[in-house]
């Protein structure tokens, strides 16, 4: 019996270990079949989380250039630096202890760090840290000569390099505001970096390598990449030649005026609306945008100051082209005058007088002019710039008529130029707009727009009545150079005729020939343009500071206006604020050295053939008598050092510019060159003849430039070279002259 007993309890136990097993075995099938089948794609990107690295690899930005392909900005490669500090921690003490040190203190050395800093992402719970994003070439050479240098201690598994890109800008400050600049993610954060940032980006790559459980590589090689793909480039309607001579104008007359506003200058094709050139002063290099200008830190500098770095930087930023509004003042009696031209409310010789007030629903205006104009037509009074003739012409044209052109000329919305930051305009809509309201918005007072707005407005004016959409990236072509879009011409509307737009031009050259715009004469040439000074009223009501702003608008050649400069320096502090003498020299000499660029021929006057500037001969290895006979003839004087018979050196030298009647320094023995010295005089204030006088009795030679045709109402209002510089004789001084006495 107990035998049987026995045999039968063995019997159930192993029943109940068999059942256990396949109760086991059943269970974990069930679990792996789950693992493995139902949720194999979840543990392998699990598995592969704790096993890969992945690494993206930045993708080059587009490049950005001008209209003739020159580079304004590229991409180039850069280093990421990068730690694994996981992979340090598994390391004996002694040896981890000496890895984090060595690191820290290359770290300090190469990339400039604190020591206890660079410490500190040794000991991070990460396997991957960025230590220093966009580093050069030289750094991350420096890197890797460290790790090598410190092989036996097998730094190269725990210290990395990446190759990515960096923003570069090689012109630097140039067209700065227009372009614009990126973060350390190489995002655009203004400009057209910004604005055109999807089109700039590029398509990421991937680099998938095999790591361990410290962060370092797999005994077995894996890997994967996949190639970045470079962005799309933008290929701009700016020429850098016109944009350099915009920049380099503007940014002396905003120091020569003393302008605590900046300035801006646009260049624009009247008939397309590309933007050849846009200029902001002062403005930054966006190499290195979170620094300030010198004049922007002496602002900081200042004891007591309110003023941030933040606001500072955003001004420097900030395109005042298209991002500020101001009020144009008389440069909108262009628009004015189109009105009433088109609406036959006038004619160029209707006749008017002005008797120097007005008076209109109880409020007193005056004319810039003491005393008035008296009798004069329409013509003329553009001319004069006649604030009571221009506001008699707004009330006749009425409200309703003056809002309908506002709207049509584009006053009441922003331009689309393709620039981030339009600012849209402040003005009186017709329900709004009572007599004194026409009245001051008739001579371009009480109402805001842009600069980008009032250039457009005005090229409409002039180029047959058409108001054009203005744009800055002509066409985006992709890595291999095809173009993948390309910007056209836009027309809105059709403001005026034509035959109004010709009565414009006629007007406006008369401003430039006899009017407060002989500051923008340049010989050769024929431009039109106005003039304008307008008061911040809200800013004197604020603060009690007397502030203006000056400009001018002029088209050339004004027969066929084919480019049109636009000029806004605000507040300007120097000896005056009128946008005569302040804005149109400005103009003037932007004209003068990109029409001859564009291709348009000079054509001079007799009188103007007189003090024309003639390219001085090469005279090295000439006889000193074969010298005289070509500067004879080309009307220049010669002074001879040295009693050999062979030039061996001149000055001003070959291919340099001198007026007529200059003299040309020779040198026929060695060792004569830079004998005979010139302190150059203090010319500001004089005239020609004066200033003529003194650079001849210093040993200089005398270039003139501006407005040389006033007599003796025409200044020296700035000069090339500064007073008390002692240079060779014979050198050319260029010196400055403006007609002083307008006074809009």
């Amino acid at each position: 019996m107990t035998l049987k007993a026995s045999k039968l309890m063995l019997k159930r136990i192993l029943i109940i270990m068999l059942a256990i097993v396949i109760l086991f075995v059943s269970v974990t099938s069930i679990r792996l079949v789950k693992i493995m089948v139902i949720d194999g794609e979840k543990m392998q990107s699990l598995a592969s989380e704790q096993q890969l690295y992945d690494t993206l690899v930045s993708a080059p930005r587009g490049n950005i250039y001008d209209s003739k392909m020159n580079i304004l900005a590229k991409s180039d490669t850069a280093y990421t630096i990068y730690l694994m500090p996981n992979g340090i921690k598994g390391l004996a003490e002694e040896k981890r202890n000496r890895v984090k040190t060595t690191i820290a203190s290359g770290f300090a050395e190469i990339l400039g760090m604190d020591y206890e800093t660079a410490y500190a992402y040794t000991e991070k719970q990460t396997y991957y840290v960025i230590i220093k994003k966009r580093v050069d070439k030289s750094v991350a050479d420096s890197v890797r000569k460290f790790l090598s240098e410190n092989s036996d201690l097998g730094l190269a598994k725990y210290v990395g390099i990446d190759e990515t890109t960096k923003r570069y800008y090689p012109n630097e400050s140039l067209a700065s505001v227009v372009l614009g600049f990126v973060g350390d993610d190489n995002q655009g954060l203004s400009g057209l970096e910004s604005y055109y940032d999807t089109t700039l980006t590029g398509v990421a790559g991937r680099v998938v390598a095999a790591k361990n459980a410290h962060g370092s590589d797999m005994p077995f090689s894996y890997q994967v990449v996949e190639e970045a793909k470079q962005g799309n480039s933008l290929v701009l309607t700016i020429d850098s030649f016109i944009q350099h001579a915009a920049e380099k104008h503007l940014e002396q007359a905003v120091i020569a005026n003393k302008a605590t506003g900046r300035g801006a200058c646009i260049v624009m094709d009247v008939n397309t609306g590309a933007v050849l050139g846009m200029a902001v002063k002062g403005d930054f290099n966006p190499n290195e945008p979170f620094t300030l200008s010198q004049a922007d830190q002496a602002l900081l500098d200042v004891e007591g100051t309110t003023v941030t770095k933040n606001q500072l930087l955003n001004k420097q930023w900030r395109n005042k082209a298209v991002a500020d509004t101001y009020e144009p003042g008389s440069v909108f009696k262009i628009i004015t005058a189109s009105m009433a031209l088109e609406e036959n409310v006038t004619t160029l010789d209707h006749n008017y007088n002005c008797g120097y007030s007005i008076y209109v629903a109880g409020q007193v205006y005056h004319c810039h002019k003491r005393g008035g104009h008296g009798a004069l037509n329409f013509k003329q009074a553009m001319v004069g710039s006649c604030n009571p003739v221009f506001i008699t012409v707004g009330q006749l044209l009425g409200p309703s008529n003056f809002s309908k052109y506002f709207e049509a000329f584009g006053f009441t919305k922003r331009t689309g130029i393709d620039l981030p930051g339009e600012a849209l305009p402040v003005y009186h809509k017709e329900a709004n707009m009572g007599p004194t309201e026409l009245a001051s918005s008739s001579f371009g007072q009480t109402f805001t727009v842009t600069p980008i707005q009032l250039i457009t407005a005005a090229s409409a004016a002039v180029n047959g009545g058409y108001l054009l959409k203005p744009y800055i990236v002509g066409k985006i072509v992709d890595e291999n150079g095809n173009v993948v879009k390309s910007t056209q011409k836009t027309v809105k509307r059709q403001v005026v005729s034509e035959t109004t737009s010709a009565k414009i031009r006629e007007m406006v050259k008369a401003v430039v020939t006899d009017g407060g715009a002989n500051n923008a004469y340049v010989a050769g040439y024929d431009i039109g343009g106005k003039t304008g000074t307008s008061e911040k009223v809200a800013q004197m009501q604020t603060t009690g500071d007397r502030a203006y702003i000056a400009s001018f608008l002029g088209f050339a050649p004004i027969e066929d206006a084919e480019i049109a400069v636009l000029v806004m320096i605000d507040e300007p502090r120097g000896a005056s604020h009128f946008g005569g003498t302040v804005a149109a020299p400005v103009a003037a000499e932007i004209f003068k050295e990109i029409l001859p660029y564009l291709g348009y021929e000079p054509q001079y006057t007799e009188e103007e053939l007189k003090n024309y500037a003639v390219k001085i001969p090469e005279l090295k290895g000439k006889t000193v008598q074969q010298a005289k006979s070509a500067l004879t003839s080309a009307g220049l004087n010669i002074n001879v050092v040295g009693s050999g018979e062979t030039v061996l050196k001149q000055l001003p030298a070959f291919g340099e510019t001198l007026n007529k009647g200059g003299t040309v320094i020779v040198y026929t023995e060695e060792g004569e060159n830079g004998k005979k010295m010139a302190v150059v005089p203090n010319f500001i204030g004089m005239t020609q003849s004066e200033a003529n006088s003194a650079a001849h009795a210093a040993g200089l030679n005398i270039k003139y430039s501006g407005n040389t045709t006033s007599g003796n109402i025409s200044k020296a209002y700035d000069q090339s070279i500064p007073k008390g510089n002692e240079v060779a004789a014979g050198t050319t001084v260029t010196v400055y002259f403006r007609d002083e006495s307008s006074t809009d």
